[in-house]
């Protein structure tokens, strides 16, 4: 497997920003960037051989930071939401930035997804790619400590997309590590994924009250549309769910694992093309997004993304955590090791 570095173009202080590309024995090849420690392509075979786009990108670095949907970018360092945009830790108060309405999303202004990562290419037996590294400044965004942050991402021979996130602090602090490709087996582009099937082994979820905040509840998926306990259509309940799905799954006890212990979050087939992805995890959570904000999006080689043009499984700990101690514990203390690992199996089915 060889690995192709370019540039891919400057940031607005003349920094220059390199594009990554390594293709397996089977055709994928995917592309990283060190803006964002992002996802900007991966070409995955149909059942026939014929390669398409099945990550939405978009063409420029500075496309990337104008992007509000964080496409394929790493997010920190914390994701999803916080309530009120603060939280307090030993009886002191930390304020953050309010970029969705009144509360925090996905690390604030200045994001994991906006900064510009050092970049390592790596190799390991039967895997080759790059290692992405970001010291987040103490009291960068409102969150207390130095936050030193690796996430190495790796395309294998076996087909599979891995993402190892690991971060180390010299203060208390919360950490929520995920990655926020858009997938859309049937190419990039090419419509809304509501006719994907996906199933995810998932027996409860987190409701929502205001502005998408958890209420602390949690509840059984059984008989809402978010059973995905058997396989179905994405579109097939998606107005039962308001017209669109933006919400945290907690993974069953139950689910399948692999043989590093990691459990099965979710698997999407999309019939025509015959393209399957399965997503494996450590972490207690998913949040399955269906895109419901793009707009007719301007992406990478002329696409153009419709609302819906993708699907997000955002592997992570529950939103708001750090306001909800019945929750699982989102802080990270100096000389401990935050560390976990989200593997995306590709493959192919038989006919739909």
């Amino acid at each position: 497997m060889d690995l192709i570095e370019k540039p891919f173009g400057e940031l607005p202080d003349g920094r220059a920003v390199r594009i990554y590309t390594l293709k397996n024995g089977h055709g994928l090849t995917l592309s990283l960037t060190d803006l964002g420690a992002a996802v900007t392509s991966l070409l995955l075979p149909d059942r026939k051989g014929r390669a398409a786009e099945v990550v939405l990108g978009l063409q420029r670095p500075e496309d990337y930071l104008d992007d509000p949907h964080n496409l394929g970018g790493t997010i920190g360092r914390v994701a999803n939401r916080i309530s009120g945009a603060e939280f307090s830790l030993h009886g002191r108060r930390y304020l953050l930035a309010a970029n969705a309405g009144s509360n925090h999303l996905h690390g604030g202004l200045k994001r994991f997804n906006k900064v510009l990562w050092s970049a390592e290419p790596m190799e390991e037996r039967g895997a080759q790619g790059v290692r992405f590294s970001y010291l987040s400044p103490d009291g960068e965004e409102g969150y207390p400590g130095n936050l030193e942050v690796a996430v190495t991402i790796l395309l294998t021979e076996a087909d599979e997309l891995v993402f190892r996130y690991l971060a180390e602090t010299d203060q208390e602090t919360p950490v929520n590590l995920t990655n926020h490709a858009y997938w859309n087996l049937a190419g990039a582009g090419s419509g809304p994924v509501l006719g994907h099937l996906l199933a995810m082994p998932c027996d409860r979820y987190l409701p929502l009250g205001d502005a998408l905040i958890p209420t602390g509840e949690i509840a059984p998926t059984a008989g809402t549309p978010l059973d995905f306990s058997r396989e179905k259509r994405i579109g097939a309940d998606i107005q039962a769910a308001g017209g669109g799905y933006d919400r945290c799954l907690i993974i069953a006890g139950s689910a399948p694992r692999d043989q590093a212990g990691l459990r099965l979050a979710a698997r999407v087939r999309e019939p025509a093309s015959g393209r399957t992805m399965a997503v494996y995890t450590d972490q207690p959570g998913v949040q399955l997004y269906t895109g419901n904000f793009l707009d007719d999006l301007a992406g990478a080689k002329g696409a153009v993304f419709v609302r819906q043009g993708g699907l997000c499984l955002e592997t992570q700990n529950f939103p708001d955590a750090v306001n909800r101690p019945s929750f699982p514990s989102p802080f990270l203390k100096p000389g401990e090791r935050y560390q976990t690992t989200t593997v995306h199996r590709f493959g192919i089915s038989g006919e739909g």
